[in-house]
Formats: structure tokens, C-alpha cells, sequence
């Protein structure tokens, strides 16, 4: 198919070129998804979906518009692109939009990163059923008495995608996902109804954990939030287990990305070279991890992919600055987005550092929450349980977590051994300390 969507992406940007754009880029992409959901034992959920779209980007006379279309018979095409160049040369100039130099596309690796299993194709409908049937049960095995809803969720797909720019950009891509996910809801005291889960993503279904494994790990993360109380405000130690630690890295990323820092609404501003965190804090930034979900040759501007330290023991290196940011700030681009983003891993395991840590909170679960890019400013509720002496005591429910980035991050004071492979954000836990965690 990769010939295809190739053939008619290069049509397009002659057409385009034709109907008076200047320049052009053409994405299109086809992706076949199944989802399948049990809950109680039967199928909640059977979903198929094929989809294949095309976007063109079309630059003209200083102007600029990026238009999509699911209608990719080629006469219906001519219209679509017309349209597209006429409404186009109607837009308010803005001189920065140009496609890339074309140095930047130079250098690229021909390399299988493994995001693709040959052996999608032989998963079969009976397969996705007996996935999902069998971490449902093993939930229900682990989760006992109080148990009052388990679901189990499957979806896999496959997916192609292809881009060409009129100043000789090629690249295709090709991947498959594997999702499988449960949930559990139990009866707590008085209307208190926890709910846990656990899941995991994969690249090739080889390496998708078994749904027994899926299973008992819902039963015991929600088991394990029985009993949560809200305790008195204090200021205490936090480990983040891996799982979650990129929900708290989301709010430092934000002002990384070029479009904040043009508009002066990253608290990260004027800061490269300069100190943003402990120096446990080294965050890098690999688009080559063999099965990663975010790994990739190139990016959504073509820009070849390059491996990239964004912090190196706590000292700001690196901006996401694609292209048209790039030119607005007069500075040289990265690239605009993330691949696959890693904490290396320390080497000690969560129980080690507890038992040293004598007094603090295991956190598991976020609530909500804001982070202001501008100030750093971040609130955000938790769950999680008590240890003491290195021994879990205690559920805790119901209580807030508000800091700052700058501060936040200057009071990591160790990572674990523990790197979460399930997500392009494969982060060990982190440990923080003197976190005011807020309750009563």
C-alpha cells in the first residue's frame, strides 16, 4: 500500500503546484483499528474502523493553510485541491511559513525500529475475544468480596502513512499498537467506590504482557486504595511510581515547545545553560529505542531524527523548536515534538529506597490537576499509600499536591531501577522530597 499512498501523494503536490501553490506538503495516512470491551463477562464493546485521510499543507504568496480531505478518489481530489490554493492565496501573509531547508532533511537512517509486527495479520477476532475474556477473569479472580464492576478492554491496529514536500522530502512509515487494559470497582466503606486499573502498550503482541498478569494487577492496584483516607497537611518525601511519572513530567515539557517560548509563556525562558532541577535530573529525548512507541526516522516537518539531551544533570540543553518557530526566534530547529522520552534509570528498587526513606508516600494515582506554563505554577490531586519504616500502612485518598517546576524538580533525589516500558514516556519512579502534600 506504502506505493500507493506514495504515487498519489506525489500526484497531489503536482496538482497543487499546478493550481498556483509556491510550495506543498502532502500527508496521508490508513489506519485499521479493532477494539473489543467486556464487562460482566460479556462483549460490552466490538469496534472496527478503517480510515485513510490526506492533508496538504500549501504554501502561496507568503500565505499559508493546511487543509484535510477523506475523499481521496483523484477527481474529487482536483476540486479539493483547487479550493485549497484559491482560499490559501485569501489568507494574511505570514512570512515565516516555508517549507524546511532541505539540509535538514539530509542524514536520515534507513533503519527497522521494530514498530511494525508481521504478525499482525493473523490475529484473529477469536484471538482479541480470548485477550480480553481472560484478563477480565483473572481480575475477577484476584478481586474478592467487594468487588462491584470489572471491564477488560483489547484494540489493535495497523496503520501506514506516508509524507512528500514539493522541495524533495520522501517518508513512509509503518507501525502496529497493541493495547490491553482493566479496570475494577470496588465497594469501600460507607459510598466510597475505588476504582484501579493497569494496562500496557505495545508495538508487537510478543511483547504485551499476559491479560493474567493485566488482570491481578487491576485487582491489586484497586485493592490496594481500600481503606484511603485523607490525612493532616505535611511535608514528606513522594515516590512517583514509573507508571505515573509522566503525568508530572507533562507540565515540565509544555514550556520546552517553541510556540510558548515565542509568546513568552514558558517559565523555562532565557533558561538553557541554566540550572532547572537536581542533578539526578537528565531527561533525553531518543527517537531510536528498537519498539518504541514514539521512535521514528523523521518528524511532522521531515526534519531528520536525532537523538537529543533536553536536561543533563538538572542544566537546561535543548528546546523543541520545529521549523516555523525556528525561523520566528532566529534560532537553529531541534524538532517540534517528542519521540520517545527517557529518565535512565537509577539503580535501586521502590522497596530499597522506602526502607531509607523511613516517613513518606507511595503515589499511584493523579486527580485532575492544572500546570501553568508561564509560572511553573502546578496543582494536582493524588492518591497513594503511607509507608512508614519502608512499609506501606496506609491508603491515602483526597489530597493535593501544589508546587512549582523549578522547585519541584530540585528536590528529585533519586530515580529507581524501574523504567515503565508500556509508553513513549519511559520513566523509572522518581523520588521527591519536602513535597507538601495538603489533606485536612
Amino acid at each position: 500500500m506504502s506505493n500507493e499512498l506514495m504515487d498519489l501523494a506525489a500526484w497531489t503536490i503536482k496538482e497543487a503546484r499546478g493550481a498556483g501553490a509556491d510550495q506543498a506538503r502532502v500527508r496521508i495516512s490508513s489506519n485499521r483499528a479493532v477494539e473489543v470491551g467486556y464487562r460482566e463477562r460479556k462483549p460490552e464493546t466490538i469496534k472496527e474502523a478503517s480510515t485513510r485521510n490526506l492533508g496538504v499543507e500549501i504554501f502561496a504568496g507568503g500565505r499559508y493553510s493546511s487543509q484535510t480531505t477523506s475523499d481521496l478518489r483523484r477527481n474529487a481530489m482536483r476540486a479539493f485541491i483547487a479550493n485549497a490554493v484559491a482560499s490559501t492565496k485569501l489568507l494574511a501573509e505570514d512570512p515565516f511559513r516555508t517549507l524546511p531547508d532541505a539540509k535538514f532533511y539530509e542524514g536520515r537512517e534507513d533503519r527497522d525500529l521494530g514498530l511494525f509486527d508481521p504478525g499482525h495479520g493473523a490475529f484473529r477476532p477469536e484471538d482479541r475475544h480470548a485477550l480480553v475474556k481472560a484478563a477480565e477473569a483473572a481480575a475477577l479472580a484476584e478481586g474478592g468480596k467487594d468487588v462491584i464492576s470489572v471491564s477488560a478492554q483489547s484494540r489493535d491496529s495497523a496503520a501506514e502513512s506516508v509524507m512528500i514536500s514539493s522541495n524533495g522530502f520522501q517518508g513512509a512509515r509503518k507501525s502496529t499498537s497493541y493495547s490491553l487494559m482493566a479496570s475494577m470497582t470496588l465497594q469501600d466503606a460507607g459510598d466510597r467506590r475505588p476504582n484501579g486499573w493497569a494496562y500496557a502498550v505495545t508495538a508487537d503482541r510478543k511483547s504485551l504482557p499476559s491479560p493474567k498478569t493485566i488482570g491481578r494487577e487491576a485487582a491489586k492496584n484497586t485493592r490496594l486504595l481500600l481503606g484511603a483516607k485523607k490525612l493532616k497537611t505535611e511535608t514528606l518525601p513522594v515516590i512517583i511510581v514509573n507508571r505515573m511519572a509522566g503525568w508530572m513530567l507533562n507540565g515540565f515539557l509544555q514550556p520546552l515547545y517553541g510556540r510558548n517560548i515565542d509568546q513568552k509563556q514558558s517559565f523555562l525562558l532565557d533558561k538553557l545553560g541554566k540550572t532547572v532541577g537536581s542533578r539526578h535530573f537528565t531527561l533525553i529525548d531518543d527517537p531510536f529505542i528498537q519498539g518504541g512507541l514514539g521512535s521514528r526516522t523523521f518528524d511532522g516537518d521531515g526534519l531528520t531524527a536525532k537523538k537529543m539531551v533536553l536536561v543533563e544533570n538538572g542544566v537546561l540543553r535543548n528546546y523543541y523548536i520545529d521549523w516555523y518557530y525556528s525561523r520566528k526566534l532566529g534560532w537553529e530547529p531541534t524538532t517540534g515534538s517528542p519521540s520517545n522520552l527517557i529518565i535512565p534509570p537509577g539503580s535501586r528498587s521502590v522497596s530499597d529506597i522506602m526502607k531509607d526513606l523511613g516517613r513518606g508516600i507511595l503515589l499511584t494515582g493523579f486527580i485532575g490537576g492544572n500546570s501553568n506554563p508561564t509560572t511553573g505554577d502546578t496543582s494536582i490531586g493524588i492518591s497513594g499509600r503511607l509507608f512508614e519504616d519502608g512499609v506501606p500502612v496506609q491508603s491515602v485518598a483526597e489530597m493535593n499536591i501544589a508546587d512549582n517546576h523549578l522547585k519541584f524538580w530540585e528536590r528529585l533525589i533519586e530515580v529507581a531501577d524501574d523504567p515503565w516500558i508500556y509508553s513513549s514516556m519511559r520513566m523509572p519512579s522518581l523520588v521527591v522530597d519536602k513535597v507538601v502534600v495538603a489533606g485536612v
